[in-house]
């Protein structure tokens, strides 16, 4: 039988994601951040979605777009993933964090994944793209530079199987001119 599980979505105000892209003067990263969102969102069909989020103008987006809404008291990544899972913890037994830039999200609905923590890096493999923990564990998201060996380690920790996943096309996301 299989597992219930929640896919949740962090998603900072629009016209602030994508620091790295805006320090580089490239135009209409705002655009580029809610068409982003927009194709990650339509992947995790058929799946529950929640957008996490602190941001009114992503509400307004997420609602538009028939997805459940977490308010989020953090405007912090990790503390925005945590509140979700503290959250839908006793909801479901998994839950999958997906990053809102995904370049080719295609399947993220019908994923099944193991038992444990699954872990997709991203194309450096230093990053966590897809991070899939099961609920009732005191696991702490740590997202940032080297997320993946910190992801890990917290996997270990707790005494939870891991599974790491470096070929997925969801190891692509963007952040940089040249991810475009």
């Amino acid at each position: 039988m299989a597992m219930s599980l929640a896919i949740v979505v962090p998603l900072r105000d629009f016209s602030l994601a994508k620091v790295r892209l805006r320090t580089h003067g490239l135009d209409n990263v705002t655009t580029l951040a809610r068409e982003l969102a927009t194709n990650v969102l339509e992947a995790c069909s058929p799946r529950t979605t929640y957008v996490v989020t602190e941001s009114d103008d992503v509400v307004r987006f997420a609602r538009k777009l028939e997805i459940a809404v977490l308010r989020s008291p953090e405007s912090s990544l990790n503390g925005a993933v945590a509140h979700a899972y503290a959250l839908l913890g006793t909801q479901y037994e998994q839950l999958m964090v997906v990053h809102g830039d995904l370049k080719y999200p295609g399947g993220l609905g019908t994923f099944e994944p193991t038992s444990g923590v699954t872990i997709v890096t991203d194309d450096r493999a230093d990053g966590t793209n897809v991070l899939v923990v099961p609920t009732g564990h005191d696991f702490h998201f740590q997202y940032g530079p080297a997320s993946k060996a910190r992801h890990v380690a917290e996997a270990s920790k707790l005494g939870l199987a891991l599974n790491l996943v470096d070929n997925s096309p969801w190891r692509f996301d963007v952040d940089e001119p040249n991810d475009l």
